[in-house]
């Protein structure tokens, strides 16, 4: 029968307070990309109204001036869209990540 040294117990317990500490920066991170997110999902919805204005204008108008300025409209909205999805990824990973470290933290109790 194995029973665990002193060294055994204090690596674990090393271990388990890394994962915590990971755990806790993960959460921090986790609130503020929620937050940006939230940000930018209305930063973007102005973006595309104004967008579907400007090309609108630019239907109406005919003039190559307004076409160019929906074609502008539309680059930011694409840009802010890239922004949007890369937010929306890298939360996903974090999540993925605190759920292996939970699993960790699990099987070192």
């Amino acid at each position: 029968m194995d029973t665990p040294t002193l060294t055994d117990v204090n690596l674990r317990g090393v271990a388990q307070r890394l994962i915590e500490k990971r755990l806790r920066r993960n959460t921090e991170t986790l609130k503020q990309l929620h937050i940006e997110l939230a940000v930018l999902e209305e930063q973007l919805e102005a973006i595309r109204d104004d967008a579907r204005e400007k090309e609108l204008r630019s239907l109406v108008s005919e003039t190559p001036l307004a076409l160019h300025e929906f074609r502008d409209a539309q680059k930011h909205v694409d840009a802010v869209e890239d922004q949007y999805a890369h937010l929306q990824k890298s939360i996903r990973d974090l999540t993925k990540d605190q759920d292996d470290l939970l699993d960790k933290l699990g099987r070192n109790s």
